[in-house]
C-alpha cells in the first residue's frame, strides 16, 4: 500500500513549515554523497517510480550527490520465462549460466537502467546510465560460494561475481558535472568476463568506496522489525548482530543486512533500510524529522 497525501489537504502554511523543516538537513548533507539502492515495489508501481525520480532530482538540486544502484529481479524473471527458462536460486543468489547472463545483462544494463535514466531525466535531472563494465569501474571475480551443509565444498552458481575493486573516479567525474549516475550491478573480470552481482552488495561497497554520508536501501517492508512486528530504528551494528543471532532477522533480509553492516563498519555514517512503498520515501527519510524505516548508525 502506498501512503498518499493530496496537495489540497496541505495548507500553504503547512507547506512552508515542511520546507523550513528540511533546511537543517539540506545544510548538513550539502555536497555529501548518498548511495541509493532502488528496488522492490518502488520499481514497478508507476506512481512510486515517478515519486522516486522526483525525489532523486530534488536531492540533487538542493546540493546532495545521489548515486543510484538498481536491481531488476522481476524483470529478469519475466524475460527468462519468455525465452522458456526458469530462474534458479541457491542461498539467495541467482544461478547465472551463460544464457542467463545474456538475459541479465540485457535487462539490467538495457531495459531497466534506461527506464530509470529516462524517468529521472523526465523529472528534470541529468541521469547517466552505467554498468560496472563502463571504464571497468567495477572489477569482479567468480564468486565461490560455500555449501551451507558442507563447509569447504563449493557450489557453482555460474557467472555470479564478487567485487574485487571499484574505481570511484568515473562517479566523481559525473558528480562534478551535476550528472546523476544510475548503475546496473554488473561487473567485469580480468579477462573481460561479465559477472552478475547482487545489487545490495554493489550499493554497499560503492557507499564505502565513495565515503558516502548515507546508504539508503529501498525495500518492500517498513524496515527492520522485532519479533512482535514493531519497527526498530537507531540500531548499532552490535544490536543488528544480536538480532541475527536470535533469529529475528533471517531469510531475504540477511543479504541486505550484511551489506548494511559492512557499510556501517567501513566508514558510511548511517545506513537506512526504508519502505519503498511509501510515496516520497527518500525525502521523508533524508530531509524531514519523520523517517520511514530503520536507521543503522556507524557506532
Amino acid at each position: 500500500m502506498t501512503q498518499s497525501v493530496h496537495h489540497q489537504d496541505v495548507t500553504p502554511a503547512r507547506k512552508a513549515e515542511i520546507l523550513a523543516e528540511a533546511l537543517p538537513y539540506i545544510k548538513r548533507f550539502f555536497d555529501k554523497t548518498i548511495v541509493i539502492k532502488y528496488g522492490g515495489n518502488a520499481m514497478t508501481d508507476p506512481h512510486l517510480k515517478d515519486c522516486f525520480a522526483r525525489d532523486v532530482v530534488l536531492l540533487k538540486l538542493v546540493g546532495l550527490n545521489p548515486v543510484v544502484v538498481h536491481g531488476g529481479g522481476p524483470q529478469i524473471e519475466s524475460l527468462l520465462a519468455r525465452v522458456g527458462k526458469k530462474g534458479e536460486f541457491i542461498q539467495g543468489m541467482r544461478v547465472t549460466d551463460a544464457e542467463t547472463m545474456e538475459v541479465v545483462e540485457m535487462v539490467l544494463g538495457g531495459q531497466v537502467n534506461k527506464e530509470i535514466v529516462n524517468l529521472i531525466n523526465q523529472a528534470g535531472g541529468k541521469a547517466v546510465g552505467l554498468t560496472g563494465k563502463d571504464a571497468s569501474f567495477i572489477r569482479a571475480k567468480k564468486l565461490l560460494m560455500q555449501k551451507k551443509d558442507a563447509p569447504g565444498d563449493v557450489v557453482d552458481v555460474g557467472q555470479v561475481g564478487e567485487i574485487t575493486a571499484i574505481d570511484p573516479s568515473l562517479i566523481a567525474f559525473l558528480d562534478q558535472g551535476d550528472f546523476i549516475p544510475v548503475i546496473a550491478p554488473i561487473g567485469v573480470g580480468d579477462e573481460g568476463e561479465t559477472y552478475n552481482i547482487n545489487a545490495d552488495v554493489v550499493a554497499g561497497k560503492l557507499a564505502e568506496i565513495l565515503h558516502a554520508e548515507k546508504l539508503v536501501l529501498l525495500t518492500n517492508t517498513p524496515g527492520v522489525l522485532d519479533k512482535a512486528g514493531n519497527l526498530l530504528t537507531g540500531l548499532t551494528p552490535r544490536q543488528i548482530d544480536d538480532l541475527v543471532a536470535d533469529g529475528t532477522l533471517s531469510g531475504g533480509m540477511l543479504p541486505k543486512i550484511g551489506s548494511a553492516l559492512d557499510a556501517a563498519r567501513n566508514g558510511v555514517k548511517s545506513v537506512h533500510i526504508i519502505d519503498g512503498r511509501v510515496e516520497h520515501c527518500l525525502l521523508l527519510e533524508i530531509l524531514t524529522d519523520h523517517g520511514v524505516g530503520t536507521m543503522i548508525k556507524s557506532k
